[in-house]
């Protein structure tokens, strides 16, 4: 097994508890430095432009909001050939149905990583447009930082502790404290639609 690893958060961090994967490598590079190997990527909604970066990583691991059927903040890991069939299990938002074929297409050109581990959580909202992850959503954050480093160990790779590189993660004003502090409140904003389009009384 080769060991150049990618850890790779997709999601959308605009609609709530979709935001649980970027929010996780986030936090990962923020208490964590990793060997020249491993790459921490935010791979947001980039679907195939993700390619290059699996073509390059000989193992991956990516955190992901799925809905799995279970109880919100219900986390599950599924490796190897089952990663792709979790991932486009139930259409949640555009980008799932993007990372499956991006799987797919890194497969079909015979570059996708050899090693495929998924960390999953059950989201609990995801129609909050601008919404920051809810509270079952967001304790899973460190509990699923803790599997992939287990699952790094087992691959041979033990980071140090201490800000690692994130130079692929989001601007600095996207990220959690800086999104979700900075979110007008209810009072503020209408969050479901533009108030103005809405009939009296409604």
């Amino acid at each position: 097994m080769g060991n150049s690893v990618l850890i790779l958060g997709i999601g959308n961090v605009l609609w709530a508890d979709e935001g649980f994967g970027v929010r996780c490598v986030e936090r990962m590079a923020a208490r964590w430095s990793f060997p020249d190997t491993v790459t921490v990527l935010d791979g947001g909604t980039q679907g195939l432009y993700l390619l290059p970066f699996l073509e390059a990583a000989d193992s991956l691991i990516v955190f992901d909001a799925i809905d799995y059927g279970l109880r919100p903040g219900t986390m599950k890991t599924v490796e190897g050939d089952e990663v792709p069939s979790f991932l486009g299990a139930k259409k949640m938002s555009l980008h799932q149905t993007g990372f499956q074929e991006v799987i797919a297409t890194a497969r079909l050109m015979e570059y996708c990583p050899e090693n495929l581990f998924l960390i999953g959580c059950q989201p609990e909202e995801l129609e909050d447009f601008g919404g920051g992850l809810r509270d079952v959503t967001a304790a899973q954050i460190d509990p699923a930082i803790s599997i992939a480093l287990d699952k790094l160990k087992d691959w041979g790779i033990t980071p140090v502790p201490g800000h690692g590189d994130d130079s692929l993660l989001a601007d600095r004003a996207i990220l959690r404290d800086a999104y979700e502090t900075g979110r007008p409140s209810e009072q503020e904003a209408c969050r479901t639609g533009d108030d103005r389009f809405f009939p009296e009384g409604a």
